[in-house]
């Protein structure tokens, strides 16, 4: 029998999620910490990824230590220091800045269908990873990235792209992400044998 379900997430032990939403055949892994993020369907993570404000698209690979969408601390006041957004940890007789926390949400992150975030990448708040792209383990990415490209370093830049522009471009309007479970299975041989030049020329 089949270890993931379409039904229900497969969630490690010792995860903390809060205010977030998973689809079909998704998998959290150990130690690993959600907050307002969606991951939909076959989408992963590993071990002790954070990952906050964020739409992660279908198919998603998110390695171990990954952060996205780091929260922020405010650099225009004062002070950096949460004592004056989470004050109700530190006083009686107040509460938290709750409007701090909806900008917070406000810079949402988004990660594209089939995409790959190597080992202890981060991705900046706000940023959008393209379908198919690649971060390099270790990398922190601070702006968008085009479908289907290769980025890494510190911070982040284009390395190569994955597909020439013609072939990511029919790879997106194939859409094979949306395809049914059933067909999936059907495909399994082609996607496991043939290149994605020989799989769109069977499939488009």
């Amino acid at each position: 029998m089949a270890r993931l379900s379409a039904n229900t997430p497969f969630i490690h032990p010792d995860s903390d999620i809060h205010d977030s939403t998973f689809g079909a055949f998704v998998e959290i892994g150990r130690g690993s910490r959600l907050a307002h993020s969606s991951l939909d369907d076959y989408s992963y993570c590993d071990r002790f990824a954070d990952i906050a404000n964020t739409s992660v698209g279908k198919f998603s690979n998110i390695a171990a230590f990954v952060r996205v969408g780091a929260t922020d601390h405010p650099m225009d006041k004062a002070s950096l220091h949460h004592f004056h957004y989470r004050s109700a940890d530190y006083f009686d007789d107040t509460g938290h800045d709750e409007a701090w926390f909806e900008h917070r949400r406000s810079r949402r992150t988004t990660i594209g269908h089939d995409t790959w975030l190597g080992h202890g990448a981060q991705v900046r708040p706000g940023v959008t990873i393209g379908h198919g792209a690649v971060v390099a383990g270790g990398a922190i990415v601070t702006k968008d990235v085009p479908p289907y490209m290769i980025v890494a370093g510190l911070p982040a830049t284009p390395m190569r792209p994955r597909f020439s522009d013609d072939i990511a471009a029919r790879m997106i309007a194939l859409a094979w992400w949306d395809w049914s479970h059933d067909a999936l299975r059907r495909a399994l041989e082609d996607f496991r044998t043939l290149s994605a030049e020989a799989f769109l020329e069977r499939y488009e």
